[in-house]
């Protein structure tokens, strides 16, 4: 099988659609979404609708997802965070916000031999920002390779003979798995990348060859850009897209 892993969209439509159109996009057996389809972004409906029309995809909630389905309050979320909540709940058509409501909370397993986190895996809000809580995550994941989001960050750590390592994940990077190494893998984000890159990133896995294919492409984030300023959702919404910060 050959998937497609991808997180964090948080309703930048534009971004979406680039990664749907891409070839790669077009040569999988399947697709993995880790979560936190809205927040932030100025097209929580129409992104939600586009998700719903794709077929053969995996996917678990996020964080934003749960505040703006009404699951959770925005009250722990930073100022900026929570007005963005709070301003999609308000966008949200009826049949969007149950489909929220409905997203399934990970960790999720997926054809045996994948777990599926937002955050960690004894936690799905909890960031995994490094080796102590991935070495956390590892204790409670049951299968060689887990996936996750949340941190808007991509990275793999690798547990092997007891010790845990980092690898940094840049553009097309190909990386061969080791049967006898279980891995905690972040493909890092669609929508709001955070590593210093603003072309977002994704990851094809290929579970016959057992190996990872890391990628990123550019998109029109001015059109993002200016939907943000638009709709007056705050201003570091639209300039950390050009930064990825």
């Amino acid at each position: 099988m050959k998937y497609l892993v991808f997180s964090d969209i948080h309703s930048n439509l534009e971004a979406f659609r680039k990664l749907l159109a891409t070839k790669k996009a077009k040569n999988v057996d399947a697709f993995i979404f880790l979560g936190d389809l809205v927040g932030y972004g100025p097209n929580p409906n129409e992104v939600i609708d586009l998700f719903r029309e794709q077929n053969s995809i995996h996917y678990i909630r996020g964080n934003h997802d749960k505040v703006i389905a009404d699951l959770e309050s925005s009250s722990l979320f930073n100022p900026v965070a929570a007005f963005s909540a709070e301003w999609s709940k308000v966008q949200l058509n009826e049949q969007n916000q149950k489909f929220l409501k409905n997203l399934k909370k990970g960790p999720l397993l997926v054809d045996h031999f994948i777990t599926l986190s937002h955050g960690s895996t004894f936690d799905e809000d909890y960031y995994v920002f490094s080796i102590f809580e991935a070495a956390e995550s590892f204790k409670f994941m049951d299968t060689s390779i887990g996936f996750f989001g949340h941190t808007h960050f991509p990275i793999m750590y690798l547990l092997r003979n007891e010790r845990i390592d980092t690898v940094s994940l840049t553009s097309n990077t190909k990386i061969k798995l080791d049967p006898n190494t279980k891995y905690l893998i972040n493909p890092g984000s669609i929508g709001q990348p955070r590593d210093k890159n603003p072309n977002p990133s994704y990851i094809i896995y290929d579970s016959q060859k057992m190996e990872i294919t890391f990628q990123r492409f550019s998109y029109n984030f001015q059109g993002t850009q200016k939907k943000i300023r638009e709709f007056g959702l705050p201003e570091i919404l639209a300039s950390r897209l050009e930064s990825g910060v």
